[in-house]
């Protein structure tokens, strides 16, 4: 029959005073390469307080799995930090209200059709070079003008959302990230029939990303801008940024 072994190799330990040195540990392993060394290809480690049943973070589930962070103890641990989460709270209004908005205004503005407004923006110093993960659900809503009219013309429009890093003023080459778009259109007949009521349904459309960004030690400043279009020309349109519920999360790593 065939026994199983476990090889623990120890080397001497030495102590002066209070001050104690040990070699490197092996398990299944002859000559340990760091301070603990499973030699094993097929070694595993098991920490039972990280278990389903001992850990509130571990959601369980035979196939399932979830990431280990190490804290700034150097402890192992399930749970995760982030430098702005809002966790199921409304990220725009919990603790800065935003009422960003909007206006293509016919004959008064340029003729390109286009606006942007910057939402809101984050700054922050890292003290090490280390990547950024951003995601973010914006609400949406869309009018034709600031007294909320509901637009029934022929005409569609697209909203965008996106961050920028380090760049206080936009400019069309600027590195634009997390970007996403909705284009609204509503078909009521106004060409042939302007006294048409709209039948636009009013409410929330959302734009959602997600991105990684690499920062370098310093301070660094993330912005959040908005857009809208409506093609060539200046159709009157209104856009109303984070009026509903929002959420936004960034995590250092």
């Amino acid at each position: 029959m065939q026994k199983n072994l476990l090889k623990i190799v120890l080397f001497p330990i030495m102590l002066i005073g209070e001050i104690m040195f040990c070699q490197n540990v092996g398990i299944n392993e002859v000559t340990p390469e760091q301070t603990l060394h499973l030699g094993s290809q097929t070694g595993t480690i098991r920490v039972e307080g990280l278990n389903d049943a001992n850990n509130a973070y571990n959601g369980g589930g035979v196939d399932r799995t979830y990431p280990v962070f190490v804290d700034s103890n150097g402890d192992l641990t399930l749970k995760t930090t982030a430098y702005q989460n809002s966790d199921g709270s409304d990220a725009f209004i919990s603790t800065a209200p935003i009422t960003s908005t909007l206006a293509i205004i016919p004959i008064v503005q340029a003729n390109d059709g286009y606006e942007t407004t910057e939402i809101t923006s984050y700054t922050f110093t890292v003290d090490r070079n280390t990547i950024l993960e951003i995601k973010y659900s914006l609400s949406i809503e869309v009018y034709r003008d600031a007294t909320l009219t509901l637009i029934k013309d022929a005409y569609a429009r697209n909203i965008s959302n996106f961050f920028t890093l380090d760049t206080p003023t936009l400019a069309a080459t600027t590195r634009r990230y997390a970007a996403s778009s909705k284009c609204y259109f509503n078909r009521n007949d106004f060409l042939s029939n302007p006294a048409a009521l709209p039948d636009a349904s009013a409410g929330y459309i959302y734009n959602s990303g997600t991105t990684y960004i690499p920062l370098t030690t310093g301070t660094h400043t993330l912005r959040f801008y908005g857009t809208v279009c409506s093609g060539t020309g200046n159709v009157a349109t209104f856009v109303r940024f984070a009026g509903g519920p929002d959420a936004i999360f960034l995590k250092l790593y």
